[in-house]
């Protein structure tokens, strides 16, 4: 008779979950400033380069992560190593990504640049700091379903990922304030500042490997074909829906990233009221749903976020002129980044669980890497989108801050919160389609875990190594 495998509660140390909570929100912070805040700016504000030839970069890289993200997936997924699946990639990641964090910001071909080698230099750094970022970021965004397979245990990371994650979406906004460099002037210490702070996120995403571990069971799995691991990612129903609402808030926090430092570089309102009002939502959203999850669900959570997140952005766009209207919008948006960061990876989990209830594999890179070809490209059309906005509504990249006509200003509003909004409400609507939620779920994950116990079990048991209860 087969011994019955007595289930315990999982546990993440509180160390791992810090520790994998500072990896992610250092290399957020990275890719923020790159991709976000500062790149767009520093090669067309900055620079010069022609805004056509910057929104051309973003359109070719949305392109080129069609073939990275899903490749570098499928990889990940098959990597056998001693350190495990992610871990690797992570550790010897991070100096290289800090170098290239670097190069983003160092003038080739100096001052008077030509447009072509502006061209090239943005579009070679972009795509190495993008590489290594999948590889990086991917592995970190899968780390907490290696470390733990019931939503508790990794809402428990989650919920430390989301304390940290005020970091990136802090410090760029406020340290770019500051740092900016406006056209004209000498970027020296913009560049010494930008060095210093690549040396350190590295350094932080390197040494935290030290201080979680992965579940080795896993690598002894066999994995599907690329082509056919793609399609059963695309037969999975929940798989569809979620990313309508992974594409939708990854554009929703490119652009309001990259706009908010237009806004509020032109519209004539106070920035610490809204920068607080941005901070109470994001301390409030973690409570709320965090209180909610058990009650409402992953499903019902989501589906609350989208609303408000939806309104705050028509919010904004109606009354940005205004100061306590937008107070409240900017409110909306503290919630729903709050409840983006914390609700998408347990959703992202949930799917990658019923694919596992189908196929029997852990896939979680595949999916990431799938998840990534498709929302990739929500970053480059956000930059693309409001680059257009603002060209169309004869926004002068050459002008000091605060001198745009009302018409740029017009421009600036719509590029940043317009499709945001409508992909928002789009979603909330697509959520109602989402299959992942009720008992007969609930079941299904208390079947995994019982699957995941008797996994490692046999794979201690054939190493000589006792399953301890």
């Amino acid at each position: 008779m087969t011994e019955q495998v007595q289930l315990k509660e999982e546990f993440v140390p509180l160390k791992s979950r810090i520790w994998v909570s500072i990896a992610d929100a250092s290399c957020a912070m990275l890719n923020t400033f790159v991709v976000s805040i500062g790149l767009t700016y520093y090669f067309t504000s900055f620079r010069g380069l022609d805004a056509s030839l910057a929104a051309t970069v973003w359109l070719l890289f949305g392109i080129w992560n069609a073939v990275n993200d899903p490749l570098f997936g499928f990889i990940s997924d098959r990597t056998k190593n001693k350190l495990g699946r992610r871990i690797p990639y992570i550790r010897f990641g991070a100096p290289i990504i800090g170098l290239a964090f670097i190069l983003c910001w160092i003038n080739f071909g100096g001052v008077n640049a030509s447009q072509a080698v502006m061209f090239i230099q943005m579009t070679l750094l972009l795509f190495l700091f993008d590489v290594l970022y999948t590889a990086i970021a991917t592995s970190i965004y899968v780390m907490p379903f290696e470390m733990a397979i019931s939503n508790k245990a990794r809402s428990g990371i989650f919920i430390w990922k989301l304390i940290f994650s005020v970091f990136p979406l802090a410090v760029p906004l406020v340290l770019w304030g500051f740092i900016k460099p406006e056209p004209g002037s000498n970027a020296f210490t913009f560049q010494l500042i930008m060095t210093g702070f690549g040396v350190v996120m590295a350094a932080l995403i390197f040494f935290s490997t030290f201080f979680y571990k992965e579940k080795h069971y896993q690598q002894a799995e066999d994995q599907l074909p690329f082509l056919k691991s793609i399609k059963e990612c695309f037969t999975n129903r929940s798989f569809i829906v979620f990313e309508v609402l992974s594409f939708t808030i990854i554009y929703v926090q490119t652009s309001l990233m990259l706009g908010l430092n237009y806004y509020l570089a032109e519209f004539d309102l106070p920035a610490v009221p809204l920068y607080a009002s941005l901070g109470v939502g994001i301390v409030g959203g973690v409570f709320l749903f965090v209180k909610l999850r058990e009650r409402l669900g992953v499903k019902g959570c989501t589906l609350l976020m989208a609303a408000v997140f939806s309104l705050g952005c028509f919010g904004v766009l109606a009354f940005g002129h205004t100061l306590i209207p937008t107070m409240l919008g900017f409110f909306c948006f503290g919630i729903g980044f709050a409840g983006g960061m914390y609700l998408i990876p347990l959703m992202n989990g949930d799917v990658v669980d019923m694919d596992e209830h189908r196929t029997g594999l852990r896939r979680e890179g595949m999916y990431a890497g799938v998840n990534s070809f498709i929302t990739k490209p929500a970053i480059s059309l956000a930059n693309s989108a409001f680059l257009w906005f603002l060209n169309l509504y004869g926004y002068n990249f050459a002008g000091m801050t605060g001198t745009q006509s009302s018409r740029a200003e017009t421009g600036i509003l719509l590029g940043w919160v317009l499709i945001p909004g409508i992909l928002l409400a789009i979603s909330f609507a697509a959520l109602f389609l989402y299959p992942l939620a009720g008992k007969q779920w609930e079941e299904i994950k208390h079947q995994l875990a019982v699957g995941h116990a008797e996994k490692e079990k046999r794979l201690l048991e054939a190493q000589g190594i006792r399953y301890q209860e």
